[in-house]
């Protein structure tokens, strides 16, 4: 039986494409930043009772950072990576996103701002997300509210690899010690004529040759993409934290983001690894949909289990 986009799911592309004409990849990298990032400041504000704007050291400067929290006791923390291709996207753009998941888990999330392609090529962001996520395991981190021995890594799309990467990192730099990764239809992979890509090609949200373009700008011409800190997909997985995987059906990553869940399972990680059949790429910060809201409640389910 063929699966069909959800109803709702198909009334939000046709308003998508309604406002949106150009393909993405046409247009420069810093005007379409700046579209994103507008974006977000349009979505809803669901109040918190503490958001906080900061920076944080990084490999190469200060990492700006915002932290939502709900009080000033210490919380289970999760770091949240924001998805954007490596080229666009900040804690601006998703914003809504990270709020969404402090009220339904609530714990506290430390949103990210790395450094963005093509600007900052790999592994800028990578080494970014890792060293905030070791400022979150400070003492620094705790006069904020973080509870530093309950840390899980989060992220959407490129926020997945990043999320991906720094579990990796953890693991082979000592730490810190993690109690679950949050993998929002991960990119782990550069093969682009999976059967995902190749049937969601275009018309949902996310394109094939959008995807060729975000991997271009953050490897550039001589990158290595078959590092497994740009494509996790070729990491060495064992003793990984438990995951949560979510794909959606009509999304070109699906393929990569469920291949990375069974090859996390094959090394002994605990995984769940759910596709939500009638969704597209991006649909987890979209709460009018159903599937966004089955899969907050999701990620509330794992995240809240994953600590004693």
């Amino acid at each position: 039986m063929t699966t069909k986009l959800d109803a709702d799911a198909r009334a939000a592309l046709d308003e998508y494409y309604t406002l949106v004409t150009v393909p993405v990849e046409t247009l420069p990298h810093l005007e379409y930043r700046a579209r994103v990032d507008a974006g977000g400041d349009l979505k809803p504000k669901q109040p918190i009772t503490r958001v906080e704007d900061f920076a944080v050291p990084g490999p190469d400067g200060d990492i700006p950072v915002r932290l939502y929290a709900h009080g000033d006791a210490p919380a289970p923390t999760l770091v949240f990576y924001h998805g954007g291709g490596f080229v666009i996207g900040s804690i601006k753009s998703h914003d809504a996103t990270a709020r969404a998941i402090a009220l339904a888990t609530g714990w506290a999330v430390l949103s990210v701002d790395y450094r963005l392609a093509p600007e900052h090529r790999f592994p800028a962001a990578a080494e970014d997300c890792y060293a905030a996520l070791v400022w979150a395991a400070s003492d620094a981190a705790k006069a904020k509210g973080i509870d530093t021995a309950n840390l899980a890594v989060g992220g959407d799309s490129a926020g997945g690899n990043l999320a991906a990467v720094a579990s990796i990192m953890a693991r082979d730099r000592g730490g810190p010690v993690l109690r679950h990764q949050l993998l929002i239809y991960p990119v782990v992979d550069v093969d682009f004529d999976t059967p995902s890509y190749l049937e969601n090609a275009d018309g949902y949200l996310l394109s094939r040759d959008a995807m060729k373009w975000y991997w271009d700008h953050y490897m550039g011409p001589d990158g290595d993409r078959s590092h497994p800190h740009a494509t996790p997909i070729n990491a060495e997985v064992h003793d990984l934290p438990p995951a949560t995987v979510i794909t959606a059906g009509f999304d070109p990553l699906r393929d990569e983001g469920e291949a990375y869940a069974k090859k996390l399972e094959a090394a002994g990680v605990d995984v769940e690894m759910t596709r939500y059949p009638g969704a597209f790429h991006g649909f987890v910060g979209m709460g009018d949909l159903q599937s966004g809201r089955d899969a907050m409640a999701q990620i509330a389910r794992r995240l809240t289990g994953s600590v004693a």
